[in-house]
């Protein structure tokens, strides 16, 4: 296929987003529909990095959030999620992806770590718990902890938070839809989860506009 027939979509997000997760089924549905035309890419963005402080689990906000958005969407969308009793950092979950990612398990311990957290309640951000995520998605746990422990994919975070600044993010899940090759100063940007079908539409104009 040409590679100016092919369409890249970077995602900004962050695994303790509720949004990012349940943005997740129309990005896989999109990937259905357009095939090897469309290259996906999931790019770190912490919510809270330290030492910003993390959210109490069990503080107003969060149960507030949950129950005027989350809730009603997840049910929308026929998907079972709960406030997890946890809020950890997500530096290490990205990390232990990134690493997934160069083993050939990205999809795998990328589901496994939404779902981990959303679904099952596990502290991702705790590296036995990285650990054993990382073991049932089929990746070698003590190759994991050895990366983790010389913090070899750190830097490649951070390049991913670095230029979600540059590029004036706020708040995740953003996407940037754009030809192939093209700056992502020119993607079509979607803030938030989006429904598939405005999802599906911006990528279908991206796909027609003439280069």
């Amino acid at each position: 296929m040409s590679q100016d027939n092919r369409i890249a979509l970077d995602i900004w997000s962050d695994y303790v987003c509720p949004f990012c997760y349940l943005e997740l089924p129309a990005v896989n549905r999109l990937q259905q529909a357009f095939g090897p035309q469309l290259e996906v890419r999931w790019h770190a963005f912490e919510l809270r990095p330290d030492p910003v402080p993390t959210l109490d689990p069990d503080g107003e906000y969060l149960h507030t959030v949950w129950n005027r958005s989350v809730y009603p969407m997840a049910q929308r969308l026929g998907m079972r999620i709960q406030l997890p009793p946890v809020q950890p950092r997500s530096r290490k979950a990205f990390e232990a992806v990134a690493f997934a990612r160069d083993a050939g398990r990205f999809d795998a311990m990328h589901l496994a770590l939404f779902r981990g957290f959303f679904e099952q309640g596990r502290d991702i951000g705790d590296s036995a718990e990285l650990l054993r995520l990382a073991q049932e998605s089929g990746l070698d746990g003590a190759a994991l902890q050895a990366a983790l422990d010389e913090g070899r994919y750190t830097q490649q975070v951070l390049q991913d938070e670095r230029q979600a600044q540059a590029l004036g993010m706020t708040g995740v899940p953003l996407m940037l839809v754009r030809r192939a090759g093209a700056p992502l100063e020119t993607a079509a940007p979607l803030q938030g989860a989006v429904p598939y079908e405005h999802l599906h539409a911006t990528a279908r104009d991206v796909a027609a506009r003439v280069v």
